[in-house]
């Protein structure tokens, strides 16, 4: 009788290759939704290196001001920080630019100048210099999305104004200062930066992205919450030397010399508040993973 013949040893061939067909699929897979997820600052670090490996040069930590092993978070990059100390340390703008931070990001305040004429969203020659000089800085050394709030003062918008009000007033120099980054400023790189966007070390188009500029309307309403304490402070001043006038504690004179004093206090304090509205925001955006 024959023997049975012994099955080989091992797995079939074809086995073997559905196995790694199987690996292979469920890697692509993982790709896909590790991409769907991926930041922009590190999709950008990931492209700079590759193009710059791909055609034989040593990776740079230096690509358009980014670092490739870092997420370009402003929080993360004291080189940002160490910029912007230098232009507030510049005696043109000293006392206008102010760096807070909070919960949604970096905010950048430019306040104490004339970036915009009275009811106008046109910024001014002197705001476009500075919004340059802040512009390289953020743009160019962050992938983060830039927010930018437009404000006004509590002066009515006038009846021939092309905008029906503050609101849209400030909508419309927040959007000012969005297109400057996106298109003006972008020209001006290019031109100055030529030499490396065609070396492949820094690429435009994704720094200065539209999509990475917001521009959102405060109009009048931030100014006006204060103005109300303010006409709240007038009137119980006025109130408290009204009763001291009843009860006989002052004389006639007095309380008239009284009730010039303080508005005269109101009038400046309004002045100041006014003053300190005529700003322009922009927040860095903490990015999200």
């Amino acid at each position: 009788m024959a023997k049975k013949p012994e099955c080989p040893k091992g797995s079939p061939a074809w086995m073997t290759t559905y196995g790694d067909m199987v690996t292979l699929l469920l890697t692509f897979f993982v790709l896909l939704v590790s991409m769907s997820s991926i930041s922009p600052g590190k999709f950008q670090q990931t492209a700079a290196g590759l193009r710059i490996a791909l055609r034989g040069g040593p990776p740079s930590v230096l690509m358009g001001g980014k670092s490739i092993n870092k997420e370009p978070l402003i929080s993360a990059k004291e080189g940002v920080y160490r910029e912007l100390i230098k232009l507030m340390a510049d005696p043109h703008y000293k006392g206008k630019i102010t760096i807070q931070e909070t919960e949604e990001g970096i905010l950048i305040v430019l306040q104490d100048m004339i970036f915009f004429d009275p009811g106008s969203a046109r910024l001014t020659k002197q705001a476009k210099e500075l919004l340059k000089k802040i512009g390289v800085i953020i743009i160019e050394h962050t992938a983060n999305k830039l927010v930018i709030y437009g404000y006004t003062d509590d002066t009515p918008v006038l009846p021939t104004s092309i905008y029906a009000s503050n609101w849209h007033l400030g909508a419309a120099r927040a959007a000012s200062v969005a297109k400057f980054f996106a298109e003006d400023l972008r020209k001006i790189r290019e031109i100055e930066r030529l030499a490396d966007i065609r070396a492949g070390n820094f690429d435009i188009e994704f720094y200065y992205n539209p999509d990475r500029f917001i521009p959102v309307a405060v109009g009048d309403k931030a100014i006006l919450k204060e103005k109300k304490q303010l006409d709240q402070w007038r009137e119980t001043a006025i109130a408290i030397v009204r009763s001291k006038f009843r009860a006989g504690e002052i004389t006639k004179s007095q309380w008239e010399s009284k009730i010039v004093e303080i508005n005269n206090e109101y009038n400046k304090k309004l002045q100041e508040l006014r003053l300190k509205y005529r700003k322009i925001e922009i927040l860095i955006e903490n990015e999200t993973m």
